[in-house]
């Protein structure tokens, strides 16, 4: 599978991206794409809340935007599928083009805006394939227009609650003029506050507490660290995504390092890795993590869980790698099981956080 995708990977990016990722999304959607779903390895399930992940590792949001494809992700080998970022009406985003790939340095450039079609046709799909199964995140952003930003998380949490295997909280994304200053400590605790209310108000109905992560940005100073750490332990969210697309322009060159919008991608790697270390070692064991930003091979997976990750995702991995990547990485984290002689992959959570701090 890696092979085939070689081949064809050239003529791919000789494409605009962002027609070359819809013309993904078609494939997965038509059904006649491989399946690559590897022998699932028992060592390798993650149990969380009331959730049983095959596998740690998942495929990202901002893939799948609008639930098309969760399922053919799935049958890729991903342990689950994160959806979105859904906003309640449907927005077009920021103008095209706005997604650019800096091959040399194996990373993608966007400024989408949260381009998606709302909550009505996501939860029209959720809801026709509910009884496939499998775990799904639903990611939850705000309209660029809405007055209240705090009142369209909320809407998500109604509208999705009975769909969503989790919840995902977007206030990270460099794409929305604003958005992240919801990560400031007053605001974040309100918005977290009223989110989790929500949550709860849905409990008895759905019969379950949703879990809600809070997904955070790379670009965080000291003094914003510490508020999203304050908010994070006085609160009773779930867990913590670290982290989204960053700013930061080190590590990538050529013009489409001059655009602007998130970079993803090998770049991002040291600097999402060593805050998840760093949100480890303030948050302690407990909390679940999720680890995102620069995942492209076995060995970049297993250095986001000796950071702290209890799962982990990938994205722009998967553009530059194909099909054939959850499986080489779960592949190689069963291998490392049986090297290090360990008997779960939860076993290796964090275990090197100190290590990746001490490593700047």
């Amino acid at each position: 599978m890696s092979n085939l995708y070689s081949l064809f990977r050239p003529a791919l990016f000789k494409l605009d991206p962002e027609v070359a990722h819809n013309l993904a999304i078609k494939a997965l959607s038509s059904g006649l794409m491989p399946t690559c779903r590897p022998d699932g390895d028992p060592r390798l399930k993650m149990k969380l809340f009331d959730l049983e992940f095959p596998n740690p590792l998942g495929m990202a949001a901002g893939f799948d935007k609008n639930a098309v494809v969760p399922d053919a992700l799935l049958a890729q080998g991903f342990g689950h599928v994160e959806v979105g970022t859904v906003t309640p009406k449907p927005q077009p985003g920021n103008p095209k083009p706005r997604l650019f790939r800096i091959p040399a340095d194996r990373a993608v450039v966007n400024r989408f805006g949260f381009n998606n079609e709302g909550h009505q046709a996501m939860r029209a799909r959720l809801l026709d394939r509910k009884r496939s199964g499998g775990i799904i995140g639903v990611n939850i952003g705000a309209n660029k227009d809405s007055e209240d930003r705090t009142g369209d998380y909320v809407k998500g949490i109604d509208a999705f609650a009975d769909l969503a295997s989790f919840f995902i909280v977007n206030v990270s994304s460099p794409n929305t003029p604003g958005l992240r200053d919801l990560q400031a400590r007053a605001a974040l605790e309100d918005l977290l506050g009223k989110v989790l209310v929500a949550r709860d108000a849905k409990t008895s109905a759905v019969g379950r507490k949703v879990p809600v992560f809070l997904k955070i940005a790379p670009d965080l100073d000291d003094a914003g660290f510490e508020d999203i750490v304050a908010s994070v332990t006085g609160s009773a969210v779930d867990g913590v995504i670290v982290s989204n697309t960053t700013l930061s322009r080190d590590g990538v060159s050529g013009p489409a390092a001059k655009e602007a919008g998130g970079v993803s991608g090998r770049p991002l790697f040291e600097r999402s890795t060593r805050l998840l270390a760093r949100m480890r070692l303030a948050v302690g064991p407990e909390l679940p993590l999720i680890g995102v930003g620069g995942v492209e091979s076995g060995p970049t997976a297993l250095a986001k869980i000796l950071a702290g990750a209890n799962l982990v995702q990938v994205y722009t991995g998967y553009i530059y790698e194909g099909l054939g990547l959850p499986a080489r990485i779960l592949k190689h984290l069963s291998a490392e099981l049986d090297r290090r002689k360990v008997g779960s992959v939860s076993d290796l959570v964090g275990i090197e956080a100190e290590k990746r701090v001490g490593s700047v």
